[in-house]
């Protein structure tokens, strides 16, 4: 996890290490769409409009994305992976026994984008080909699923729109690690992928980016996991 010290644009804090994951999970092929995020949660707050069932959800907090979690969970009948507190901006605790619907660990977001390849990029070094950024995305998202996907069958995890994570942002473990899952506390939580409006760096697989739980995003998006049965 991390990026060599010769990956050009790499940043502090991006510390190459190594993380054991012993719990399988599974992971969306594509970010949420404006259609299921909208059945669901009974509105669409995305500011780029087109076809809701083609474009990814954007323009939620990290609040939106982890309440939509547990609704996703509801409606196929799993327990909720969150115990989510009353208020705008309440307590959340994950409950990790749970089968409910979540969204990932910073380290299970970068094992599935990486599919096993030191890849610049989820599925190649060419981005073009594999994501949508400020160079081809004509300034919006873009309907998901149309560039070319990792090895793991996954598409849009460089690019598009930039997915929430469970993790508050904190510094690497110099040392090995199982099952990270980010600061006991912090002030932002860890967002990946880059997106339509960010550069080649930005959309590196080791990229980090963080914002505070509540903030909105035109730019920010996210994507279904769930621990494997």
């Amino acid at each position: 996890m991390g990026s060599p010290s010769s990956e050009e644009g790499r940043y502090d804090g991006e510390d190459l290490h190594h993380v054991r994951l012993t719990r399988g999970f599974e992971i969306g092929v594509v970010p949420v769409t404006q259609a299921l995020y909208g059945a669901l949660m009974g509105t669409n707050p995305s500011t780029c409009k087109g076809d809701p069932a083609q474009l990814p959800v954007e323009t939620i907090s990290w609040f939106d994305a982890v309440r939509f979690c547990n609704a996703v969970s509801r409606a196929c009948g799993l327990p909720d992976a969150y115990n989510i507190g009353a208020g705008r901006e309440p307590t959340v605790t994950w409950d990790q026994a749970s089968g409910g619907f979540r969204v990932p660990t910073e380290a299970e977001w970068e094992y599935a984008a990486r599919a096993g390849t030191r890849y610049r990029y989820a599925g190649g070094d060419e981005l073009a080909a594999v994501g949508w950024f400020e160079g081809n995305s004509g300034g919006s998202t873009r309907a998901v699923g149309q560039k070319r996907a990792n090895g793991w069958g996954l598409h849009d995890m460089s690019g598009n729109v930039w997915e929430w994570c469970w993790d508050w942002r904190g510094a690497y473990s110099s040392g090995r690690v199982v099952d990270p899952v980010g600061p006991a506390s912090g002030a932002y939580r860890v967002n990946r992928g880059g997106s339509w409006s960010v550069g080649p760096l930005g959309a590196r697989v080791a990229y980090r980016l963080d914002a505070f739980p509540g903030y909105r995003s035109i730019n920010l998006g996210v994507r279904l996991v769930r621990t494997a049965p």
